[in-house]
């Protein structure tokens, strides 16, 4: 066995007469989100959609096709809809997922510092509007921060949420002369954290409902068909969670569910838009012919998304208890995500700190 060796420390050598200030020596842990308007308005609405939605990797057309249609059609149709729908959830402070996500980030600072670590900065930037990547990484860089984590809170990946954020930061840090050393936190659809984080969460929200729902739902976020054809791993990933959520859970759900439907999970994807093909099950469909199959009591969560946003609060938890209802169910029951609970604090901290081995 090789010898200790006494290695020195020279953090703490002074700088030599002369030398410009430099800080360094701190790290950033930078979580990601996909964005949110700034307001429940049409104008603000309208400034978000033009940049999201002008994202190749999100709609995958030739410029000199969409474009037309987007700022011909669409930014001129959708926006007073999608203003209806943010009013229904906005909260005090905000958008939902920009009031989530910003707790989740002040969390994982305050657990740092006080583990002793106050030289782990950690900050939360979205990939659409504000705060943005760009100022946020500049921000890190300006304050010390010589070694980064980006860590974007999408449990599966998808080229048209981790992929962009990921573009977003090597371009803000070709732009850079002195670049900080930069690390990117892995999806984590199948690590047993986060399986074991739902999980508890799940069994806690289902044992608190007032009825015995007849199936579990679990809805994920669609994507065109294209893009599972094209290589994404995003259906793969989707599938993996549900069938490892359902296996370490299937105890509990044989005994809190009723009947054969409540043994494993149903899957389900939401959000479609346009006419294109995309990953079926549709939510929507599932949630309106269930009834039919004697299946009238339904509780339904988003494990594909790490906090709660206007997919999940007014697209499942709203208009998707009106279809069901309205098809012949009984009793409904959106389950919300991880949020700010500490089960989801505990979770990324554990993600986080694993991913800084060696930098911490």
């Amino acid at each position: 066995m090789a010898e200790d060796i006494d290695i020195p420390s020279y953090a703490n050598v002074p700088r030599p007469d002369g030398h410009p200030a430099a800080p360094v020596g701190k790290i950033g842990v930078l979580l990601v989100n996909l964005g949110t308007p700034e307001a429940p308005e049409v104008g603000p609405i309208k400034t978000y959609l033009r940049e999201f939605l002008s994202d190749r990797r999100v709609v995958e057309l030739p410029a000199i096709i969409w474009q037309p249609v987007l700022r011909g059609l669409i930014l001129n149709t959708r926006p007073p809809k999608t203003a209806i729908a943010y009013g229904k959830i906005w909260l005090d402070d905000g958008s939902p997922l920009m009031v989530y996500t910003r707790g989740l980030a002040q969390q994982l600072h305050t657990q740092f510092a006080e583990a002793g670590m106050d030289h782990v900065h950690v900050d939360f930037a979205m990939r659409y509007g504000n705060p943005n990547i760009p100022d946020k990484l500049q921000a890190m860089k300006d304050a010390g921060c010589d070694r980064i984590l980006v860590a974007s809170l999408y449990p599966q990946y998808s080229g048209a949420t981790t992929g962009t954020a990921n573009d977003k930061v090597f371009e803000t840090l070709q732009g850079l002369r002195w670049q900080p050393a930069l690390r990117i936190m892995p999806p984590y659809h199948d690590d047993p954290l986060y399986i074991a984080a739902l999980a508890k969460m799940l069994e806690q929200q289902i044992a608190g409902l007032d009825f015995k729902p007849d199936a579990v739902i679990a809805s994920f976020h669609g994507m065109p068909l294209k893009t599972l054809h094209d290589g994404d791993p995003y259906h793969c990933h989707c599938r993996k969670t549900a069938r490892l959520l359902s296996e370490h859970m299937a105890d509990f759900l044989a005994a809190n569910t009723n009947g054969d439907a409540g043994n494993e999970l149903i899957v389900s994807f939401q959000s479609r838009f346009g006419r294109a093909k995309w990953l079926e099950p549709a939510t929507d469909e599932t949630l309106e012919t269930l009834p039919s199959k004697g299946i009238k009591k339904v509780a339904i969560f988003a494990p594909g998304f790490a906090v709660d946003c206007v997919e999940t609060l007014e697209e499942l938890a709203i208009e998707g208890k009106e279809e069901f209802m309205e098809a012949g169910g009984e009793q409904f029951a959106y389950l919300p995500c991880l949020n700010v609970d500490p089960i989801a604090d505990d979770m990324m901290l554990a993600l986080v700190r694993r991913e800084l081995g060696g930098w911490i």
